[in-house]
């Protein structure tokens, strides 16, 4: 049982209870389950035209979307970080002591091999125990 799992969220992909439920397993009794949301930021020329303005209000939107669909989950903490998805998973992991990450995966196609999906990268550079679901 692990004091602390990570289980990361794609907002436009809903919040799996799949993932959450398989977390709650893993997670000791005392121990908590943070859902972890990363926004990832437009890149340069993108962001010079939506500006600054309205980076923050998309920012600000994908908070409170987070908070409201973990809002009736029991034990769980929502947190949102700016930054590249894998990385920024890893890097959260890393900082806070996370015992083990469950994180949603499709089933990988040609590409996926090629180029990697985010749970692959994850299960790459993780610092802990990785569990992937597979939907």
């Amino acid at each position: 049982m692990f004091d602390k799992v990570l289980v990361p969220m794609a907002l436009d992909h809903g919040v799996s209870s799949e993932t959450l439920a398989a977390a709650q397993k893993l997670c000791a009794p005392d121990g908590v389950i943070i859902a972890l949301h990363v926004f990832e930021e437009p890149p340069g020329l993108a962001r010079a035209y939506l500006g600054e303005q309205s980076l923050q209000e998309g920012f600000d939107r994908a908070r409170a979307l987070l908070a409201e669909k973990t809002a009736e989950l029991e034990g769980v903490t929502p947190v949102i970080q700016k930054g590249h998805a894998y990385r920024a998973i890893a890097d959260y992991a890393r900082k806070h002591d996370i015992g083990c990450i469950v994180i949603a995966s499709h089933k990988p196609d040609f590409s996926d091999y090629l180029l990697g999906s985010t749970a692959a990268k994850v299960v790459r550079h993780a610092d802990c125990s990785v569990l992937v679901y597979r939907t």
